[in-house]
């Protein structure tokens, strides 16, 4: 694991992607830190971490909810402890290709929201403007939380600020 290190040090550089590639693809934490794969995008792997989660929402939806609340929790506890794993064995806090923090966050969003396509984008995008804004305390936190709960965390937050909007959303709108 001495090009996991490497690599992980180097960050974004070209070094070895093509063994974290296969690493990804080969390692069941590997493959659900990188959401699926999408954390191995390029460019703004967090956004395509957040669109990783609407395959998994697609089959929960229908949930009762607290069966889709539990199956949410065990994510997020289980991605505390991956992305813990996968960090340190890449040498970096919070690698940017570790985006399962965006699965769990955008389920959060969708909790108890009306299933549709309208309500599916406005939570993206709240859940995106607030992942990226990271307003009070969720700044903080990301900066002072270490380990997978830190790198969890900040995702949740966001979570709920996207929550409560769309809550309010839906409250104006009487659905």
């Amino acid at each position: 694991m001495d090009w996991l290190k490497k690599y992980g040090q180097k960050r974004q550089n070209k070094v070895d992607t093509f063994k974290l590639k296969t690493t990804v693809f080969q390692r069941v934490d590997y493959f659900l830190a990188f959401g699926f794969g999408t954390g191995l995008m390029p460019y703004a792997p967090g956004t395509w971490g957040t669109l990783a989660a609407f395959p998994l929402y697609f089959l929960m939806h229908d949930l009762p909810l607290m069966v889709y609340m539990t199956l949410v929790i065990l994510g997020f506890i289980g991605g505390c402890i991956i992305s813990d794993t996968v960090s340190k064995e890449l040498g970096v806090h919070d690698y940017g290709g570790i985006v399962w923090d965006e699965v769990i966050g955008m389920l959060l969003t969708l909790v108890n929201v009306p299933f549709g396509l309208g309500w599916m984008v406005a939570g993206f995008l709240l859940f995106r403007f607030f992942d990226i804004l990271k307003p009070f305390p969720i700044r903080a936190l990301d900066k002072h939380v270490p380990g997978g709960i830190g790198i969890m965390i900040d995702d949740v937050l966001a979570a709920v600020y996207a929550w409560l909007v769309l809550q309010g959303c839906m409250w104006g709108l009487g659905v």
